[in-house]
């Protein structure tokens, strides 16, 4: 059985695509391969990494990264969190699959560090139950690769 490429997007690839892919290497074992990129790169968000170190998972190593054409070749489903990056996500090649999660971005949550770190780990959380599911999704489909 092949393995399956899955491809995180964000907008700039710096809290949400890197919380899905962090997950999503957890999750995927050795039967789905993980990346993550942005429509831009606007480098790691610091509390994305300390929120996810808290869940046990590190992703200090992981880049913030640039889509490339390759990325999207590479793909056999692309997952868009952000509006943005769905809005201005380049055509996919014949037979990449698409799925939107709409994510509220959690480095724009205002108030004390407390508060914004609450939205950051609710976040983290949001996306660990949906990136679950996707695998969870992928694996039944691709007859069971868990």
């Amino acid at each position: 059985m092949d393995t399956l490429h899955l491809l995180f997007l964000c907008t700039g690839n710096s809290c949400r695509s890197q919380m899905a892919e962090g997950w999503g290497r957890h999750f995927g074992g050795n039967a789905i391969e993980v990346q993550s990129a942005g429509i831009e790169a606007h480098g790691k968000n610091p509390r994305a990494i300390a929120v996810m170190r808290e869940a046990g998972i590190d992703i200090s190593g992981q880049e913030s990264t640039r889509l490339t054409p390759a990325m999207l070749a590479w793909a056999d489903v692309v997952v868009t969190v952000c509006g943005h990056a769905d809005e201005h996500c380049p055509v996919l090649p014949a037979g990449t699959r698409k799925i939107h999660w709409p994510l509220n971005d959690p480095a724009k949550a205002q108030g004390s560090e407390e508060a914004i770190m609450a939205v950051f780990r609710a976040t983290r959380d949001d996306i660990r139950g949906r990136v679950e599911g996707i695998m969870r999704q992928l694996a039944n489909e691709q007859g069971g690769i868990r």
